[in-house]
């Protein structure tokens, strides 16, 4: 899905992005940001971001990583538009990375 998403430098600011949902917690939905940005290659491995391959949240194709260290909370209200449905493999991947963080 896509949605609003502040900065973490300044929550005031932000722009519209997709987020992968992960969870609930009471009314609120809980997503976990992607971005297209190559944090987990040879030169720069970083354990905060997952591979999770392309799909039709990027229209340009482009492979994606979910960044696992900052859980946002979405109320159902603000969701923009449905992205697409992620493989059940990169979401077990995603969960796997999350229990273990």
């Amino acid at each position: 899905m896509w949605t609003w998403v502040p900065y973490e430098e300044d929550p005031t600011q932000g722009k519209d992005r997709p987020v992968l949902l992960v969870g609930r917690d009471g009314e609120l939905l809980l997503a976990l940001m992607l971005t297209s940005r190559d944090h987990d290659n040879p030169h720069h491995r970083d354990a905060d971001y997952v591979d999770i391959g392309t799909g039709a949240w990027d229209r340009q194709g482009r492979p994606s990583e979910v960044k696992i260290d900052r859980v946002i909370r979405v109320d159902p209200q603000a969701i923009r538009r449905e992205g697409a449905v992620l493989g059940r493999q990169a979401f077990e991947r995603v969960s796997r990375a999350l229990r273990e963080a």
